[in-house]
């Protein structure tokens, strides 16, 4: 029997809107516009709305300073949605009147002017980089051309860092619901592990982890996998956007994957390194070397420290051996914000010759000071040769040490050959 999931109350929304205020207080605005991605964007959605609604992704929330949020949503079926939630007596945040079919730049407009901020000073949410992923603005033209064109006496701020900076030390509700969803990786990840074994395919070891997710009422974006006797290869396998057959496990391989799960729009993030039988000695130490940089990374995660110092901490290893990282480090989470460079090992490999560019992406957000309740996915990675692992979880700063969410997946895990 699944224990009692965690859910939010009212006092949480209160809290959260009440940030709001403060925030436009703060940067001297009058309103907020978020926008929201999408549906379905995995495996890293921008979704801000739902900070503020708890609500289906996808919207886009229009915030004035002095009244209630108004949610434009995109079809009638998100207000299917609203109506079943409400029969059925869920936590549902935004009232009937302050919900629209009218997700489009219009509809922006409109509300804008409905509350006389023509003239106003308007935060936006998604005129801003998100890293690590979104490193430019996500909002369509569109939006940003109406908003300007139709309201010309107005201006409008990016307020993404003020954003991340209130909203990344987390609530005791919001921890318990990151918490669930971790709990939840470290069990995707021992089923993962029962199923990686010789003659079984990468899409059989992404399943067992999948269902056991769902069986979870937690969801799963798209996973991360990658597989070989060695790989510097780090993304989606290739059969889920190349037609191409799954890959054959076989004794002496690694299965590195990602696993990123997803309760009540809290993201945990799960580095599953899993070694079938006897496996290269790079590829030893390789995780040798990942796992003394994820123990640096303890050690330097501390309030009051820059994002800057863990991911020196956590660098040093890898220098030391020689190594390089084909991914972040670490990177923070719930909100995304500040990442760790990547990806500098490439532009010496010998194949690299054959490309026209190769650039790393450098670190974002040094400077930003760690307090109690930040969460960040833990997840060092190593390419000794041409052989890579990671590993690691989501790990929370505490009051005085880290807070470990996922230690089973911080080591190299074994299975026979």
């Amino acid at each position: 029997m699944l224990k009692e999931p965690p859910r939010y109350s009212i006092a949480e929304r209160d809290r959260r809107w009440n940030l709001a205020r403060d925030l436009m207080d703060d940067e001297g605005v009058q309103a907020l516009v978020v926008y929201g991605e999408h549906e379905m964007v995995y495996p890293a959605p921008y979704a801000p709305d739902t900070y503020f609604t708890n609500d289906r992704p996808g919207a886009i929330v229009v915030f004035p300073r002095d009244a209630d949020p108004i949610v434009l949503v995109g079809t009638p079926m998100t207000i299917g949605d609203h109506i079943e939630a409400q029969r059925r007596g869920e936590a549902t945040w935004i009232t009937p009147g302050n919900m629209r079919v009218a997700r489009h730049p219009e509809g922006v407009v409109q509300v804008l002017r409905e509350h006389g901020l023509e003239q106003a000073a308007i935060g936006v949410l998604g005129i801003d980089p998100c890293p690590p992923w979104h490193f430019v603005p996500i909002m369509p033209h569109a939006y940003w051309a109406a908003m300007t064109e139709h309201l010309p006496h107005a201006t409008f701020k990016g307020v993404y860092r003020p954003f991340y900076a209130r909203t990344s030390a987390q609530s005791a509700e919001e921890l318990a619901v990151l918490a669930y969803a971790a709990e939840a990786g470290e069990a995707v990840a021992h089923a993962m592990l029962t199923v990686a074994r010789p003659g079984a395919t990468d899409a059989e070891v992404c399943a067992a982890g999948t269902a056991e997710a769902l069986r979870r009422g937690v969801m799963i974006a798209p996973m991360i996998i990658n597989s070989g006797p060695g790989t510097i290869s780090w993304g989606m396998p290739g059969w889920s956007y190349r037609p191409q057959a799954p890959r054959v496990l076989a004794e002496g391989d690694i299965v590195l994957a990602e696993v990123m799960c997803f309760y009540g729009m809290k993201e945990t993030q799960h580095q599953v390194a899993i070694a079938i039988g006897e496996v290269h000695r790079d590829a030893v130490r390789a995780a040798t070397v990942a796992r003394a940089s994820y123990e640096a990374g303890l050690q330097a995660l501390r309030p009051g420290r820059r994002f800057g110092e863990v991911v020196e901490a956590m660098r040093a290893p890898l220098d030391e051996a020689g190594g390089w990282n084909v991914h972040p480090l670490i990177h923070a989470l719930n909100p995304f914000g500040p990442v760790c460079g990547w990806g500098a090992g490439m532009r010496a490999r010998p194949e690299a010759v054959s490309y026209g560019l190769i650039t790393e992406v450098p670190t974002i957000g040094a400077e930003v000071p760690l307090a109690p309740g930040m969460s960040f996915s833990l997840e060092p990675n190593c390419v000794v040769g041409d052989h890579t692992v990671n590993l690691g979880g989501t790990v929370v700063v505490g009051d005085h040490e880290p807070v470990e969410h996922n230690p089973f997946t911080a080591r190299l895990l074994q299975t026979e050959g």
